[in-house]
C-alpha cells in the first residue's frame, strides 16, 4: 500500500509556475526517497491531489500469476454453479444478448 502524506504529517507549500510545474519540498523528497528522473503518479483524491512515487505502487502480476488467479476464479464459479442449479449458464437462460439489443426497436 502506498504511504500517505498525512501519515507523516509533513506539511509545506509549493508555488505553481507559469508552466503549471511545482517543486517538491526537500523534506518530502528525502522522506519518500524520490530521486531526479523518478516518475510519480498524480491522482485526484477528492478535494486533494496525491503524488505517489512510481516504485511505491503494487507491482503487476506475472502472466503465470494472472492465469493462476483466473483458473482459481473459474473453479470457484463452476463450484457455485454445481451447488446452485438455479444458476444457469449463458446458454441456458432462454434469451440471447442480441435479443436484448433488438428488443423494443422498430425497423
Amino acid at each position: 500500500m502506498t504511504q500517505s502524506l498525512l501519515v507523516h504529517s509533513i506539511t509545506s507549500m509549493a508555488r505553481v509556475t507559469g508552466k503549471f510545474q511545482i517543486t517538491l519540498p526537500k523534506r518530502l523528497v528525502d522522506s519518500y526517497g524520490i530521486r531526479v528522473g523518478d516518475e510519480v503518479e498524480i491522482v485526484a483524491a477528492g478535494e486533494s491531489i496525491a503524488i505517489i512515487p512510481a516504485r511505491a505502487q503494487t507491482p503487476l502480476l506475472s502472466r503465470e500469476e494472472r492465469l493462476r488467479h483466473f483458473d482459481q476464479a473459474t473453479r470457484r464459479q463452476e463450484a457455485r454453479q454445481r451447488e446452485d442449479p438455479r444458476r444457469a449458464s449463458a446458454t441456458d437462460r432462454g434469451w440471447t444478448r442480441e435479443e436484448l439489443y433488438t428488443r423494443g426497436r422498430t425497423g
